[in-house]
């Protein structure tokens, strides 16, 4: 490298998602064209923790021009935390100096974003720092209508899979319970949900008093089965937020002391399976109520995540990694890169942070908006409608067993 060329750092954090490497290859295109050096830092902050800076690998135009096809992270990712400890912090800042890099673009979600703005503090104008969205969750404090890159693939690659199975539902009379990533919001079960037209789609948003009691989800969906039975099918599909499992009374779930978190304090959600709980329970209720129903819980996940990415993201990253190159060689830092109608548009990180939590914001569903209300109205789940109506009211409880005021008490 040419010691007197600025040295870009490009690294990724958190989960991986379709278009990561697109970002790569246009930060190093543009930086390089730009008069830069660019190196990639293997494994987002965790050997930069450790003032290891043998992790890093020269970047050229020539290794990364076709990269953007390729799904997953050529530089690999890691949830390592640098905000846990101040001396983590200052450790990564002392690694980056010997490595002579700065300028760094981080790639990553909502705690990558974190770490960056802690980053781009402590540093006091030595490291410029930009920041580019990455999730497939959706749920970063991007304004309305604009996506986090590799949600569009992820909801894509999702929808073939949930349409196969309910094809498979339809085939065998079975129900799919199909989990999906989401741990705060649940924008992605609601995309796959609605888009595929799955019997039920539940997320997290549409409870608003936490924490809610299994059985009242228990009770969601057998009220989808009932109501779906009674127009003569034995089957469906029900898309579930892996989230909801967070907002359960840990007393329905025997705690969850024993499930492990990430480095950010986040529950490792695979360890709790919220598709295999509510099959037991669904299965243990139907039985009681006189019906016996085979029940697949199927998780959709992490065969998401590093799915190449469709055009969409791919050109939605290149852009997001020109602008945030860009941004660099024009001399700007601490910044999230968004493209809103067309424009290249910085979101101060500043601006990004919860004044309450300290943390960075987080984009829910929007159960109030129009689009919400188009899903719900293609779902199959009992309304104040069904119940109003003495003839279906009689008929979803005959299938019971239940006099209608039993079944309206339990399922309203």
């Amino acid at each position: 490298m040419n010691a007197s060329r600025t040295i870009v750092g490009i690294l990724v954090g958190g989960g991986p998602a379709p278009g990561i490497n697109s970002v790569i290859s246009a930060v190093t295109i543009r930086s390089i064209l730009g008069g830069c050096d660019v190196v990639g830092i293997i494994d987002g902050f965790k050997w930069l923790m450790e003032g290891s800076t043998s992790q890093v690998r020269p970047l050229s135009i020539e290794e990364v021009s076709r990269i953007h096809f390729r799904g997953g992270s050529s530089l690999g990712t890691s949830r390592a935390n640098p905000t846990k400890k101040a001396e983590s912090l200052a450790t990564v800042l002392s690694s980056l100096k010997r490595l002579g890099v700065t300028r760094l673009v981080t790639i990553g979600g909502d705690d990558t974003a974190f770490s960056s703005l802690k980053l781009e503090e402590q540093a006091t104008g030595f490291v410029q720092v930009v920041h580019v969205p990455k999730t497939i969750d959706n749920d970063l404090d991007l304004p309305h209508g604009i996506p986090t890159f590799g949600f569009q693939t992820a909801r894509h690659v999702a929808v073939e899979i949930v349409k196969n199975l309910m094809v498979d539902a339809r085939t065998t009379s079975r129900w799919y319970f199909a989990v999906t990533m989401g741990r705060k919001a649940g924008h992605l079960a609601l995309g796959i949900g609605k888009a595929a037209g799955a019997t039920l789609t539940v997320i997290p948003e549409e409870f608003a008093e936490r924490p809610v009691r299994l059985q009242r989800l228990v009770d969601l969906v057998i009220g989808t089965m009932i109501k779906r039975l009674s127009g003569g099918r034995s089957d469906g599909v029900i898309v579930l937020a892996e989230g909801l499992i967070e907002m359960l009374d840990p007393r329905d779930l025997g705690g969850l002391d024993h499930v492990e978190r990430d480095e950010h304090g986040n529950l490792r959600l695979a360890e709790v399976d919220i598709g295999d709980v509510l099959r037991r329970e669904v299965t243990k209720a139907m039985k009681a109520l006189g019906l016996v129903t085979t029940i697949v819980a199927k998780n959709v996940g992490y065969e998401l995540r590093c799915a190449d990415p469709i055009p969409f993201d791919i050109e939605y990253t290149r852009d997001l990694g020109y602008c945030a190159a860009q941004f660099l060689l024009d001399g700007g830092t601490g910044a999230m890169v968004s493209i809103q109608n067309g424009q290249f548009v910085p979101i101060p990180f500043k601006e990004m942070v919860d004044p309450a939590s300290g943390r960075a914001k987080v984009r829910m569903v929007d159960v109030t908006a129009q689009s919400y209300q188009i899903a719900r109205q293609y779902m199959i789940r009992l309304s104040d409608e069904d119940f109003k109506d003495p003839v279906a009211l009689g008929r979803y409880a005959a299938l019971v067993r239940l006099s209608p005021e039993a079944f309206q008490h339990r399922f309203q």
